[in-house]
């Protein structure tokens, strides 16, 4: 009799488990989606700024791009019921956006002109190294360790052999101009993260990238036009395979790329989806060689390497408590 009790009980809970499991294979199923968006389609769209700037004025390109990704995800959200951002919201997301998608991605669309999408990918990476170091320099939020140090220098040489002439790796070094760009591009990414905790935004990640995206959208556009982007750009010239590359960046890159990361970010350690930083490199540098005709040499893979190994020590070491530094992103993050 009592066995024949529990056997109904177990039966009773039966269609549950079922239930629960199922529910637990497609939250699996999505988190590798997730992480394989957020992984290869921000490391793939390096590439894709290479295709698009040899026929569209770089700046013109990003404003396109963000501002037409920003557009969408505002709309998304307001029709979602999301409140519109405050008028000292918006002040906030405009500094930001002027930092990150002006000086940031503006620097990084110009370079690519000159600079390989992978090598490009690879320099960005040093965003960490110029956080901390000014954690360590200018916040005092963050003590200066033995293997901070260490980590610091190897990343500063890794910069070092890709950008420096004087060493004979087999392999030409990348244009001093471009990558002196990418460096400024990295920096300003770093002081964009210490602000982000200090600026008025909305509360609503997505609203928060949407009118950072927005307002940077229109500053380039200013930017473009003060350059003289828009003097004898036909846009009936451009090729199908940039506007492919354009339409890629919006959709793939900002839309679905950035709600992949927002929906990680509720169901993943932050750890966990920082990784993306020392995977999209890599992936760039391989979609680079192999769809892009972007050579792999000795000088590559070394600096490529100690940039990441100094990636890895600076993000895996721990902060003050009391650190007021951005731990996640900001905007976009990572994806470029």
């Amino acid at each position: 009799m009592i066995y024949m009790d529990t056997g109904r009980i177990l039966s009773s809970f039966r269609p549950e488990f079922s239930a629960m499991e199922a529910t637990t294979s497609s939250r699996s199923w999505k988190v590798l989606l997730a992480f394989a968006i957020i992984y290869f389609v921000w490391g793939s769209t390096f590439l894709a700024i290479r295709v698009g700037v040899h026929e569209v004025p770089p700046l013109l390109l990003a404003a396109m791009r963000f501002t037409t990704a920003g557009a969408v995800l505002y709309a998304w959200m307001r029709i979602a019921g999301t409140p519109s951002p405050t008028w000292r919201e918006w002040a906030g997301a405009s500094l930001l956006g002027l930092l990150i998608f002006v000086f940031d991605y503006g620097c990084l669309f110009w370079a690519e002109k000159r600079v390989p999408s992978g090598v490009a990918a690879v320099m960005l990476a040093t965003i960490p190294v110029f956080m901390t170091i000014s954690e360590i320099v200018i916040l005092k939020t963050q003590r200066l360790t033995l293997r901070l140090a260490a980590a610091l220098l190897i990343g500063i040489f890794g910069v070092a052999v890709l950008v420096g002439h004087s060493m004979n790796l087999g392999e030409a070094a990348i244009d001093s101009i471009g990558a002196c760009a990418l460096i400024f591009a990295a920096i300003t990414w770093s002081i964009a993260s210490v602000l982000t905790r200090k600026l008025p935004l909305p509360a609503a990640k997505t609203m928060s990238s949407a009118s950072q995206m927005l307002a940077g959208g229109v500053f380039l556009t200013l930017a473009a036009a003060a350059f003289g982007e828009f003097r004898g750009f036909q846009i009936q010239a451009v090729s199908g395979r940039a506007w492919l590359a354009l339409a890629y960046l919006i959709v793939a890159g900002s839309i679905v790329g950035f709600t992949a990361y927002v929906w990680l970010i509720h169901h993943e350690s932050p750890t966990r989806v920082g990784t993306y930083a020392y995977v999209n490199p890599v992936v760039a540098v391989v979609v680079g060689y192999f769809f892009g005709g972007e050579a792999i040499g000795v000088r590559t893979v070394v600096g490529t390497v100690l940039v990441l190994v100094s990636v890895v020590v600076i993000t895996t070491s721990p902060k003050r408590p009391d650190s007021s530094i951005a731990t996640e992103p900001v905007g976009e993050l990572a994806e470029k």
